[in-house]
């Protein structure tokens, strides 16, 4: 992966919508079989399940096998893991529940070198060619080409939404209907109820009046939901996780096979 322009920034800078898909199982095989299948980009989500080992850097080789693009979620509140992150070479990261426009400008000075952040400097990773490449062109390499995102997913952040879009350096957000339908009191994930559509429509506002893009995750059937959202404004397509798209084919192979 040394040094190459990403694909994906590139392809929404230019008004192009991209298409991914989510990885909650960690499995190097999967992340293969998702860039085989022609998705642009995948979401490993380290949030909810990380072991902490090499399984995310083998992940992230897969991904440059399979020539997809590795956007990984990680924990919130810290910093080094976004360093961590970014020289194991994901071409992107998401930190979760950002709620204000503070949190978004620490997020970025994490992840970016000096002038433009605080990162600390080792070459000597898989995103550097293990000090084969020259320093200074990873460095500019390291800060135009990797992608920062946060979630949307509470009641504050998508009252904040506007500064937070406005801050520079964020390049895409992802809306998370699950979390922010709990937290606005509808007890469980209901990404269709009117007031979480509306939370998407103004987190869409914000995001194109700042430039900035954005993800959402879709469900069957997919077509329509795809149509749905694209025409909404999201340019960055999410379609399901692993464990939901295998679990569906499962019970559907079973009920027609049982019936």
């Amino acid at each position: 992966m040394l040094l190459k322009p990403n694909k994906i920034k590139k392809k929404l800078n230019e008004g192009k919508v991209t298409i991914g898909t989510c990885m909650t199982a960690l499995c190097t095989n999967l992340v293969e079989l998702a860039g085989y299948s022609g998705f642009e980009w995948c979401r490993i989500d380290t949030e909810h399940n990380w072991r902490q080992d090499t399984t995310v850097e083998n992940m992230i080789r897969a991904a440059a096998v399979a020539d997809i693009s590795p956007i990984v979620r990680i924990d919130k509140d810290d910093p080094y893991l976004i360093r961590k992150v970014l020289e194991i070479g994901a071409e992107g990261f998401i930190i979760p529940d950002v709620r204000s426009a503070e949190e978004v400008k620490r997020i970025v000075h994490a992840a970016k070198f000096p002038p433009l952040g605080e990162r600390g400097f080792s070459n000597l990773c898989f995103s550097g060619g293990y000090g084969s490449v020259a320093a200074d062109k990873w460095v500019k390499w390291s800060n135009e080409e990797t992608m920062v995102g946060v979630m949307i997913e509470t009641k504050e952040a998508v009252d904040s939404v506007d500064t937070i879009m406005a801050v520079e350096g964020l390049d895409f957000v992802l809306f998370g209907p699950a979390d922010y339908s709990m937290n606005i009191g509808l007890g469980k994930p209901a990404k269709n109820d009117p007031k979480v559509q509306d939370a998407i429509k103004k987190t869409i506002a914000a995001a194109k009046k700042n430039g900035k893009h954005i993800m959402l995750g879709i469900a069957p059937p997919w077509r329509e939901e795809a149509d749905k959202y694209m025409e909404m404004g999201i340019d960055m397509i999410e379609v399901g996780h692993d464990y939901s798209v295998l679990g569906r084919s499962w019970r559907e192979a079973m009920k027609e096979i049982t019936a």
